[in-house]
């Protein structure tokens, strides 16, 4: 139990109805989910508008009631109602004080961009844990808090979550929490009522423009920009044609990474490697930090995230050798993520699953001189079928051969999406196979792989289900590997 009162500790509000005299038990933002005592915020949401669930919420137990519009209760309700500009706004300071500020108790890092948030995150936790450090973990694959994994819904989950979250890990002993920042998390105030000690920004291109996102580049980068309006230190790809812009107005220090210009701290010398069955890159860093770093994961954009990563970790004064054996030895789930199936050739996992990051997958693939790329992938049902067409016709471009496979047909027939993406491809001269079934495609690309040969599988990433029909049955491709291997 919580005094109202000081839950409303930095929070504007006029209290409409009732009084702030009152203990509150828990916070509620979905009416279903409302105990007796409990505080109910209604949030205007894509979907729904919590405003009308409010006296349902009130028959339930709900005690007061957040809201930013008039609100219809029962006539004799014992209940407290407080008007608010915002409640998205005011939820975040609401579940702060809820759960005891905890952010103040642990070093919060929040990373934001279009690309490379997912991998900087487990590459800094990595680091910091080698170092001894303990770190928790918000994302788009997962949450971490000690041993318990938990999955994740959204990128940046609503801030009562964030706020529990925080609570659960320093409860745990973490010491630090690094998360993605999802520009509809900043635009929702998902991550307001605490500060970032850092903020980072790692790249941004036209993306989530559109019907219950954002309604132009402009607004896209513009919420981006919120996070450094919201740290103590800002970290910035300086690379990026828009980090003046994102960074614009900001409150907070600022310092600057990259490889093409005079960034603050820099990747030099940089160099591709591939060894049997692996490839990975290596380069100097120089500037704020001097060394040579080794990193077990293709690519010039593996190497931002690494010196993203570096860039993060320097402040929380890790050594040098714990940094290069941290990043040596990282991996991320599903993101270009090396699976040992032979010496011969390499395999690795992607969740690539639009055609600009296929694009930019196989390009960098290229990089290596494979003797084939060999690209398996699928298309989501109940999707813009354009995605289809504009895959097909980049694997067909880039690989020398494509396999055609079954992803998450939902409750469209696999064969009709599985024709779709063959349209895209015969935009093209490329060859291809159709195997629907996604194990079975993955024994032919093992089965037929050849020496110096790069395989890729795309689109399945970290997801561990297929979804069919409204049904998400166990699949896992590290397994499905496993297992044929086993079958040999």
């Amino acid at each position: 139990m919580a005094a109202l009162k000081n839950l409303l500790d930095g929070v504007e509000y006029e209290c409409v109805r009732g009084t702030t005299d009152r203990e509150v038990a828990d916070i509620a933002y979905d009416s279903r989910r409302v105990v007796p005592g409990c505080m109910f915020i209604c949030i205007d949401g894509a979907v729904t508008d919590g405003h009308a669930y409010a006296a349902d919420a009130v028959r339930a137990g709900a005690s007061v009631v957040v809201a930013e519009k008039d609100v219809e209760l029962p006539a004799k309700a014992d209940a407290t109602v407080l008007r608010v500009p915002d409640t998205h706004y005011a939820m975040a300071f609401l579940s702060a004080n809820f759960f005891g500020n905890p952010a103040g108790q642990m070093k919060i890092i929040g990373v934001t961009g279009t690309k490379g948030k997912t991998t900087t995150t487990y590459l800094v936790k990595s680091i910091l844990e080698h170092a001894g450090h303990r770190v928790g973990l918000i994302g788009t694959i997962e949450i971490v808090i000690g041993d318990t994994h938990i999955h994740a819904d959204h990128t940046t989950p609503e801030s009562y979550l964030v706020q529990k979250y925080f609570r659960q890990m320093a409860d745990a002993g973490c010491d630090t929490v690094v998360m993605e920042v999802s520009s509809q998390g900043l635009m929702l105030h998902r991550t307001q009522g605490f500060l970032f000690d850092y903020g980072i920004f790692t790249n941004i291109e036209p993306d989530h423009i559109g019907k219950g996102e954002h309604r132009d580049f402009d607004d896209y980068l513009h919420c981006k920009g919120r996070l450094f309006g919201q740290c103590r230190v800002g970290i910035v790809n300086r690379d990026d044609a828009h980090w003046e812009a994102v960074t614009e107005g900001h409150t907070c220090s600022l310092e600057t990474y990259g490889i093409d210009t005079e960034a603050d701290l820099r990747a030099e010398n940089i160099t591709f490697l591939r060894k049997a069955g692996s490839l990975g890159m290596a380069f100097d860093v120089t500037g704020l930090a001097n060394m040579h770093v080794q990193i077990a994961t293709p690519g010039i954009f593996s190497v931002y995230n690494a010196l993203t990563a570096i860039a993060i970790c320097r402040h929380f004064g890790v050594s040098e050798e714990d940094i290069r054996e941290a990043l040596l030895a990282a991996r991320v789930k599903g993101r270009i993520e090396p699976v040992k199936v032979s010496d011969e050739f390499t395999l690795m996992i992607d969740y690539a699953h639009n055609a600009m990051a296929l694009k930019s997958l196989l390009t960098t693939l290229r990089e290596y001189e494979p003797h084939r790329l060999i690209c398996l992938f699928g298309c989501g049902g109940n999707r813009a079928k354009s995605r289809r067409y504009e895959m097909g016709e980049v694997s067909g471009r880039l690989a020398d051969l494509t396999i055609i496979t079954s992803d998450n047909p939902r409750t469209e027939e696999p064969q009709a999406i599985i024709d779709d993406i063959k349209a895209g491809i015969d935009r093209t001269d490329g060859r291809y196979v159709e195997i629907c079934d996604r194990k079975e495609a993955i024994a032919y690309a093992i089965a037929h792989g050849e020496p110096g040969d790069i395989i890729v599988l795309a689109g399945k990433g970290h997801e561990d289900y297929q979804e069919i029909n409204g049904v998400k049955y166990p699949m896992d491709e590290r397994e499905l590997i496993r297992e044929i291997l086993e079958g040999r």
